[in-house]
């Protein structure tokens, strides 16, 4: 299927409203200037959506937008136990039979496995509900730690900003990274958190010296991708053991710094296949591999891709 170009978000009643937030800027009139996105929110009926702020949104849409939508997210609402009504659960699972892409985020992510969309399928919602949601759905396998889970025609995301992680992805997935970098400038946002990230830190990280050393080797780090960045140098300029910099990093970023560069050496690579005409090969030596044949398989194995099939569909300089 093309990349998506109509959105429809689904507003429940007490509908979050940092979740409409994320969807409106990330896909609406008002928000980053994206290439043709048709946006509308909808909701049972048109007319007035009570919000979780106590304030009603005013939703000129109703289900009939969500017929014609190539992507439809489910967003969260204070009401999330309760099931949405049949001719909800009816649209969901038409969109999802005619092949739309289906997302949620947070306890959105209830109402795709009301409709039975989650079945047989992964999924992750925000970390206070995973239990609920696993227990109340058995045939869905629920992850509570992930930011964002992706099964293809299914999205899921976590709670609360997560939302930005996902739509992100969204629109890194179908649209390429460079379009997913620039909003994510123009929101002032990192340009790729990976799904597998840790929902939150749950032993913060003291402000310290410490801390300004640990992001002083990122920003380096980043500068320096065509370098093989081991670990020990890595922690060698945080002026720390290795074992101390892996504990304080992933307490920092809920990753491991392994997992860190490689999604920032794909991220670096998806960017320079779509923007520029380089050869692969040199692609390859700028983000750190050693040869196109590592970039290759590292590719395929995170992207499903190959990096010239991938340039093929996202680039801008054919």
């Amino acid at each position: 299927m093309p990349p998506f170009r109509t959105v429809a978000a689904y507003v429940p009643p007490g509908v979050g409203m940092l979740a409409v937030g994320i969807v409106t800027e990330v896909f609406g009139p008002h928000g980053p200037a994206l290439p043709g996105f048709d946006f509308a929110l909808c909701a049972d009926r048109p007319g007035a959506v009570p919000a979780d702020s106590g304030l009603p949104l005013a939703i000129a849409h109703g289900l009939d937008r969500i017929a014609g939508a190539d992507l439809v997210i489910a967003l969260p609402g204070a009401e999330f136990r309760t099931p949405p009504g049949p001719d909800v659960l009816d649209a969901l699972r038409a969109a999802h039979e005619r092949g739309a892409l289906m997302a949620a985020h947070c306890v959105g992510t209830f109402a795709l496995a009301a409709a039975g969309i989650l079945d047989a399928r992964r999924a992750t919602t925000h970390w206070r509900f995973a239990a609920l949601l696993a227990d109340r759905h058995p045939e869905v396998t629920v992850e509570a730690d992930a930011l964002y889970i992706d099964e293809g025609s299914v999205v899921t995301g976590a709670g609360a900003a997560a939302g930005f992680d996902l739509c992100l992805h969204l629109l890194r997935r179908e649209h390429g990274a460079a379009l997913a970098n620039g909003v994510a400038r123009d929101m002032v946002l990192p340009s790729h958190r990976d799904g597998g990230q840790a929902q939150y830190v749950a032993a913060p990280v003291p402000e310290d010296s410490q801390d300004d050393r640990l992001a002083e080797v990122l920003a380096w780090a980043r500068e320096n991708l065509h370098e093989p960045l081991p670990v020990t140098e890595l922690a060698r300029r945080a002026m720390m053991s290795p074992r101390s910099f892996a504990r304080r990093f992933a307490a920092a970023t809920g990753t491991t710094p392994h997992a860190w560069l490689r999604n920032l050496r794909l991220g670096s690579a998806e960017e320079l296949l779509e923007t520029t005409d380089l050869p692969v090969e040199e692609i390859a030596r700028r983000v750190g591999y050693g040869s196109a044949a590592v970039l290759r398989e590292q590719f395929v194995r995170r992207r499903g891709v190959p990096p010239r099939s991938y340039r093929r569909a996202f680039s801008s300089t054919l």
